[in-house]
C-alpha cells in the first residue's frame, strides 16, 4: 500500500520527459473497485454462449455500455430480431473499468436530454422491467469553482437545468463545507450542487440491460468474435452491408452497429469504413477507507482537472491530464485488462485531489485502474450511418462518457436504425462523411462532420484528439477556438486577409474570418501540445493571447471592434469573405424532379432566379436552409457554369454544415433513384459578399453589368465580369442590407478582391468577419442552421412557412408532416426577444413567461444598430396548448442569465427593418 502523498513525491517533476507515447501492452490484472465484474461469470474464451443464427435484422457488435443500450432500445422499439455479438464477455473491453459517473448538467440542451434518459433507464425503467438493481447510487454531484469564470459557467448550467427540471443549487464556500466537511474551501469561489446526480455500476447496468433485451426477444452471444463484414454493391453502385462473419458462423443482415469502443477502427476496416478515433490510457486510483466520506457527493474540480467519485467508504480519484498516453498498438486479445499506471502522467491529479480533500494526503491507495478509452477529434461520439457503406452504423468514440451517455445515445441510435434518423438533434455526433460514389449520384466523398482531408490525416486526428482530451475540463467559453489541427483548409484570400489582421475561426477544417484585429497579423501556429511530451510552448503567441482575452461571459474586449465592423456594414459597406461556403451543382435529366422533392420552396423557375429554401426530413424537421439558383449549361470544366444535359441548379450552403447537406442530398438521390449528379465545386470557387447601402455604388465600378433594381433585382443572379475576370454575381444578403455575392474562380479571387477594396476605399469599405455576420443576421432575424434551425424543428415552428410550397400541388420531402402540423396547430414557436439592459447572452438562457419556464434561448448576440441584446428561443405553453401569435404577444417575459432574470420584450417581427426595405435597396 502507498499513500497519495508518497505517490506525489515519487512522481518528481525533475525526471526526464517520458516518450511521446507508450507501446507497452497490458500488464497483470489490476483491481477495479466493484464487488462484481462479469469476468467472474465465465472463462471469457472458447465456444460461444449460443450458436449464431443464420440471419438477423440488426447485428450489434460490442457488449459494452453502448452495445447493450442499443440492443435494449432496439428490442424495446419492436426489433426483436437483433443479435449482439461480444468477442469475450459483456463489458470486457473498456466498460468494465469505467468510473460510472453521471452528471446531469452539460452546456448542451441535447446532452442534458440524453443524460436524463440514461438516468431514467438505470434508476427507474430497468428495475421496473426486471426487478433487478442496476447498481445506481444517487449521492449527488458537486462542481467546484475556483474563479468567477468557472462559477459563471455553472450558473449558466443551473439556468438551463431549470428548463429541464434538473434541480441544482449554487452554494457559497461555507455552504459547501457544511455539505462536504472534509473539503478544503480556502480557494473556493463557489460550487454547483446537483442532488440527483449519481453513479452507475458497469456490470450491474449491462447485465440488467441484457436481461431486459433478451426478455423482448433479443439474442446476446458472448465469446463470438467478428472476423469479417460482407459488403455488396447494388445496381446503382451503392455499397451495402450483406452479412457478418464470425469464427462460429455467418449471419446475413442488412444492418451492423459498430459499438466496439477502442476496437471500432479495426471493425470498421473489415467493412471498408474509416472510424476516426484514437485509443488512450485513462486512469484513476482507488483509496483505502476514509472516515467521514460516506454518503458524500461526487466531486468535479474542473480547474484542478480532477474528479472524486464516492466508492462506498473510499474515493476513486482521476482526471484528464495534458500529456495522456496514446495506445499505439490496440490488441484484439485485450479483455478485462489494465495497464500499469504511469505516475509521471498521473501525478498532476494527486496534487489537485490532496488540495481539495486534504485527508487524502495520509490515505492509502488500494488499487490503480488504468485502462483504454477511445477519444475523438472533437470530444463527441461517432454515431449514425457510415458514409462508405449503407447499413453500417457507428456507436463508438464516447470519450470516457459511454456509461452516462449510453442510455440516451442507445435510444437515438435505435431510432436512427429503424426510422432513418434519430428523434433528437444528433447532428454534432453524426459521422456521415458523404456517400459512396455511384455513377448517377456523386463524384467525391466530402465529409458531413469531418472532411475526408481530415479523417485521412492522422496528424490532424492525433492533434485534435489530444487537445480535446487535455481541455475536457476547461470552461466552455462562447468564442473559444481550437489550436490543434489548424490551417488544413485555406481559402484563396487567406494570406491576403491574414496580413490585414484577420483573426480566423476554424469550421469543418476551414480557416474562415472571425474578426479583424487592428493590432496586426495574428497567424495560427503549429500545434505545440500545450508544452506536453517535451514540446516547447509557443511564446508571444498573438492568436492564443487574443483568444484568451475573450475567455469571459461578459462582453469580450473586442466588442467595440466587432461593433465597428457591423456599423460600417449598416452605414457604408463591408466585404465578407465567405469562400468556405459549400458550392454544389445539382445537374442532370431528372435534376428538376429531384429539386422539387428535395427543396421545400419552388425552385424550378427560370435560369437567373435564386430562391431561399429549406430541406426537410420525413418528420418535417429542417435538415438545411440554403439558396438554390437555376442555371443554364456552361463550358466543360468550368467551375462557374459547368456543362450538363437536362436541368441545373447551383446550391450555396454555409461551410460548417455543407457536407451535412451533401450527405442528406446524396442519401435522398440514392433512395429515390433520381437520374442526376451532385457536383462539389467548394474548393474551386471563392465567394465574397459586399453588403451595405453603398454596395451598389462601389460594385458598379467593378462589375460589367447594370446593378439597378430594374436590371438586377433582389434574388437573381447572372454571370458577368469583375476586374476582367468572369464571376457569378448574386443579389442576396445574409445581413439585411443591399448587397451582392461574387462567386469567383479560385485563381481570380485575389484580383477581384483587390479591385473591390480599391473601388470601395473612398467610400469607407472595411473587411468584416463572421462575428459581425452573427450579430447582423440575428438583428435582421435571419436564421442560422443548427442554432435557430435543427432537424427536430419545423419551418412552421421556426417562422419559415413562406419557404414551403404548400399552395402548390408539388410533393416534397416532409410535406405531409408539415401539412399535418399546420392542421393540428403549432405547439412551440421560435420567438425573438430583446432586453433593455445591455447584458451579454450567448444561448442556453431560460425563458420565463408569466412566472413559468417556457423554453430556453438557442442563439443570442448584441445588435449594434438597435443597441440591444437580441435572443431567439423556442417557447411552449405550460398548459399544453398551441403557441399562437396571440399567446406570444400576451405574455410577460424574462430571460434568466446565470441565475439572474432580465425583463424582455417578445417580437413577432424582426426589430430591425421589419418591412424588409433595405435588402431591396430602399433606404
Amino acid at each position: 500500500m502507498s499513500y497519495l502523498s508518497r505517490a506525489w513525491w515519487a512522481a518528481a517533476p525533475w525526471r526526464s520527459p517520458r516518450p511521446f507515447s507508450s507501446a507497452s501492452g497490458p500488464t497483470a490484472k489490476k483491481s477495479v473497485p466493484y464487488q462484481k465484474t462479469l469476468q467472474e461469470e465465465g472463462p471469457g474464451s472458447g465456444e460461444p454462449t449460443r450458436p449464431p443464427p443464420a440471419s438477423a435484422q440488426v447485428v450489434v457488435v460490442g457488449g459494452g455500455s453502448l452495445g447493450c443500450q442499443t440492443t435494449y432500445h432496439l428490442a424495446k422499439l419492436g426489433v426483436s430480431d437483433v443479435v449482439l455479438l461480444e468477442r469475450d464477455r459483456l463489458t470486457s473491453g473498456t466498460t468494465w473499468h469505467t468510473a460510472g459517473l453521471l452528471w446531469q448538467l452539460r452546456p448542451s440542451d441535447v446532452e442534458v436530454e440524453l443524460l436524463a434518459h440514461t438516468r431514467d433507464v438505470v434508476s427507474r425503467d430497468l428495475p421496473a422491467e426486471t426487478g433487478l438493481h442496476t447498481g445506481w447510487v444517487e449521492n449527488g454531484g458537486l462542481f467546484i469553482a475556483s474563479n468567477k469564470q468557472r462559477l459563471d459557467e455553472y450558473k449558466r448550467l443551473m439556468s438551463l437545468g431549470k428548463v429541464y427540471g434538473v434541480e441544482s443549487h449554487v452554494l457559497t464556500p461555507a455552504q459547501t463545507k457544511d455539505l462536504y466537511p472534509l473539503m478544503n474551501i480556502d480557494d473556493l469561489y463557489g460550487t454547483l450542487y446537483v442532488p440527483k446526480d449519481g453513479t452507475m455500476d458497469p456490470a450491474g447496468t449491462c447485465s440488467t440491460l441484457a436481461r431486459a433485451a433478451t426478455a423482448r426477444g433479443a439474442t446476446i452471444i458472448e465469446n463470438c468474435p467478428v472476423t469479417g463484414i460482407q459488403v455488396r454493391t447494388d445496381d446503382f453502385g451503392v455499397k451495402r452491408v450483406h452479412a457478418v462473419e464470425t469464427a462460429h458462423g455467418t449471419i446475413q443482415t442488412p444492418c451492423v452497429v459498430n459499438c466496439a469502443g477502442v476496437w471500432a477502427r479495426a471493425l470498421g476496416r473489415l467493412a471498408g469504413v474509416h472510424v476516426p478515433l484514437v485509443g488512450m490510457h485513462h486512469a484513476y486510483v482507488v483509496t483505502e477507507r476514509i472516515e467521514g466520506i460516506q454518503n458524500m457527493p461526487n466531486v468535479r474540480d474542473h480547474d484542478a482537472s480532477v474528479y472524486l467519485r464516492l466508492q462506498g467508504d473510499a474515493l476513486s480519484v482521476g482526471g484528464y491530464e495534458s500529456n495522456p498516453i496514446f495506445w499505439e498498438e490496440v490488441s484484439d486479445k485485450f479483455a478485462f485488462g489494465l495497464f500499469d499506471l504511469d505516475w509521471d502522467v498521473f501525478m498532476q491529479h494527486i496534487e489537485g485531489a490532496v488540495n481539495r480533500v486534504p485527508v487524502l494526503e495520509k490515505t492509502g491507495i488500494k488499487s490503480t485502474v488504468c485502462g483504454p478509452e477511445s477519444f475523438t477529434a472533437d470530444h463527441k461520439p461517432l454515431m449514425g450511418e457510415a458514409p462508405e457503406v449503407r447499413g453500417f452504423f457507428l456507436g463508438c468514440g464516447f470519450n470516457s462518457a459511454g456509461m452516462m451517455l449510453g442510455g440516451g445515445c442507445g435510444r437515438e441510435l435505435a431510432h436512427w436504425i429503424i426510422h432513418g434518423r434519430p428523434e433528437k438533434d444528433m447532428y454534432g455526433y453524426d459521422i456521415r462523411q458523404g456517400i459512396p460514389t455511384a455513377p448517377d449520384v456523386a463524384v467525391s466523398l466530402p465529409s458531413r462532420r469531418f472532411h475526408h482531408s481530415l479523417t485521412d490525416n492522422n496528424r490532424w486526428i492525433r492533434e485534435r484528439s489530444h487537445e480535446s482530451y487535455a481541455k475536457n475540463y476547461s470552461v466552455v467559453f462562447p468564442h473559444d477556438e481550437p489550436l490543434a489541427g489548424r490551417n488544413v483548409r485555406k481559402d484563396p484570400l487567406h494570406e491576403e486577409l491574414l496580413r490585414q489582421g484577420c483573426v480566423f475561426q476554424e469550421r469543418h477544417g476551414w480557416e474562415r474570418p472571425g474578426w479583424f484585429n487592428p493590432g496586426g497579423a495574428a497567424p495560427v501556429l503549429d500545434y505545440d501540445y500545450y508544452g506536453a511530451y517535451g514540446r516547447e510552448r509557443h511564446r508571444d503567441y498573438t492568436y492564443n493571447r487574443l483568444l484568451g482575452d475573450e475567455y469571459t461571459f461578459d462582453f469580450p474586449p473586442h466588442h467595440d471592434i466587432i461593433k465597428n465592423e457591423c456599423l460600417t456594414c449598416r452605414n457604408a459597406l463591408a466585404l465578407f469573405d465567405m469562400s468556405y461556403f459549400g458550392k454544389f451543382y445539382l445537374v442532370g435529366p431528372e435534376a428538376t424532379k429531384a429539386a422539387d422533392w428535395l427543396f421545400s420552396a419552388d425552385v424550378s423557375k427560370a435560369p437567373g432566379s435564386t430562391v431561399y429554401t429549406c430541406m426537410l426530413n420525413r418528420q418535417g424537421g429542417v435538415e438545411s436552409d440554403l439558396t438554390v439558383s437555376r442555371i443554364s449549361p456552361g463550358a466543360p470544366g468550368s467551375p462557374l457554369a459547368p456543362a450538363f444535359e437536362g436541368d441545373g441548379y447551383y446550391l450555396a450552403i454555409g461551410g460548417a454544415v455543407a457536407q451535412h447537406n451533401w450527405s442528406h442530398i446524396t442519401t435522398v438521390l440514392q433512395d429515390m433513384k433520381f437520374q442526376c449528379k451532385l457536383l462539389d465545386c467548394s474548393e474551386e470557387l471563392g465567394m465574397m459578399s459586399i453588403q451595405g447601402p453603398l454596395s451598389r455604388v462601389v460594385l458598379q465600378e467593378v462589375l460589367d453589368t447594370d446593378l439597378s433594381n430594374e436590371a438586377f433585382p433582389f434574388s437573381t443572379h447572372k454571370i458577368t465580369t469583375a476586374a476582367g475576370c468572369e464571376v457569378r454575381a448574386m443579389r442576396l444578403s445574409f445581413v439585411g442590407e443591399m448587397g451582392w455575392e461574387l462567386h469567383v474562380p479560385r485563381a481570380d479571387c485575389v484580383k477581384v478582391y483587390r479591385a473591390v477594396m480599391q473601388a470601395g476605399a473612398r467610400h469607407g469599405i472595411a473587411n468584416a468577419g463572421y462575428r459581425a455576420i452573427d450579430s447582423l443576421s440575428i438583428e435582421k432575424g435571419y436564421r442560422h442552421w443548427h442554432a435557430d434551425l435543427r432537424p427536430d424543428d419545423t419551418p412552421l415552428e421556426a417562422g419559415l412557412a413562406f419557404t414551403c410550397k404548400l399552395k402548390s400541388s408539388i410533393p416534397f420531402l416532409g410535406r405531409e408532416a408539415v401539412e399535418a402540423q399546420k392542421a393540428k396547430g403549432i405547439f412551440r414557436r421560435l420567438v425573438c426577444f430583446t432586453t433593455e439592459e445591455k447584458v451579454p447572452m450567448f444561448g442556453l438562457e431560460a425563458v420565463w413567461r408569466d412566472g413559468k419556464v417556457v423554453g430556453h434561448i438557442r442563439r443570442a448576440d448584441f445588435g449594434f444598430a438597435i443597441d440591444k441584446t437580441i435572443a431567439y428561443g423556442y417557447i411552449r405553453d405550460p398548459a399544453g396548448g398551441p403557441v399562437s401569435l396571440d399567446f406570444v404577444k400576451s405574455g410577460s417575459y424574462q430571460l434568466e442569465r446565470m441565475g439572474v432574470t432580465f425583463p424582455a420584450r417578445a417580437h413577432t417581427k424582426s426589430p430591425f427593418d421589419p418591412d424588409n426595405k433595405r435588402v431591396k435597396g430602399f433606404y
